[in-house]
């Protein structure tokens, strides 16, 4: 059986099939051995596990996976990999290959059909431009997750796993820290992929936390006070949440809500904390529902 993590492997089977890559679907297939044992480490897939890949392109990392795990689905969008995926996945009978978009299965359905509504875990190389939605839709959708091992862009990984202050830090970090812990596993150069990417890569792992590390009432509330503070980044709180189309708390609210917390009206969202978001939340509740 071809090792498709070999780069001459790869380019046979794409020539073979007469694949053309499409832009549409950010498709950059992973050629490096050593990466893959980095993600298969990250997820730590044994033997009891039913993993979720998105995007498998060719196959190269299900076979390590279908290696390692109970089950394999696998989740790819685009039909011209369809066939590729039944040539290279063939000795392997624990995969299930699905053609469909990620974003629009019921994945609570799939995990409840497919592992007895038992947490799964999720091992992707995401395309770039859709990263955020598919992490947030897995999150959102309460789909019962043991952990997320991605290939993202180097910039989103900082800043899902950066703190209050830095640049990076923003609604994508309150958002993933959250629902999880999450820990880079590796930093992953261009030259790691056919075709090579504009920029640097990195493998992180979300840890999906049994209970969110903060109590807030309202979680929507509190996504919404966050959104808020972000799209307006160098506004104070007060201006920020002041003008956003989601909330209507009026100044005089907004600053008895940040008073109450102990903090200043004139404070910016990038300095407060996970915990200080979950508690203005809950301190708007006063005022009734938004």
């Amino acid at each position: 059986m071809a090792n498709l993590a070999n780069p001459q492997e790869t380019i046979a089977v794409l020539q073979k099939y007469q694949f053309n890559f499409q832009k549409k679907f950010g498709q950059n297939f992973l050629i490096d051995t050593r990466v893959l044992e980095k993600i298969m480490d990250a997820a730590e897939a044994g033997p009891e596990d039913c993993i979720l890949e998105i995007g498998p392109g060719i196959g190269t990392m299900t076979q390590m996976l279908a290696e390692r795990a109970r089950k394999v689905i696998a989740v790819e969008i685009d039909n011209n990999l369809i066939p590729i995926l039944q040539d290279t996945l063939q000795a392997y009978d624990n995969v299930k290959i699905i053609h469909n978009d990620i974003l629009k299965l019921d994945l609570k359905q799939l995990v409840q059909e497919e592992n007895d509504g038992r947490p799964i875990k999720v091992v992707a190389n995401l395309p770039y431009y859709i990263t955020t939605p598919i992490i947030m839709g897995l999150f959102e959708a309460d789909v019962p997750l043991e952990s997320i091992t991605v290939m993202v862009q180097k910039e989103v990984a900082d800043r899902m796993k950066s703190g209050p202050g830095s640049k990076d830090y923003g609604a994508l970090s309150l958002a993933v820290q959250y629902y999880s812990r999450p820990e880079l596993a590796a930093n992953v150069p261009p030259n790691c992929f056919i075709p090579r990417p504009n920029v640097g890569s990195a493998v992180i792992c979300l840890h999906r936390h049994a209970e969110p590390p903060v109590k807030v009432h309202d979680e929507k509330l509190m996504f919404r006070l966050i959104r808020a503070s972000f799209n307006q980044r160098r506004k104070t709180m007060l201006n920020s949440l002041n003008n956003s189309p989601e909330l209507s708390f009026n100044k005089e609210q907004i600053t008895a809500a940040l008073e109450s917390i102990g903090l200043q009206s004139n404070i910016r969202g990038e300095a407060l904390t996970l915990e200080q978001f979950a508690a203005l939340s809950n301190a708007f509740e006063r005022f009734g529902t938004n």
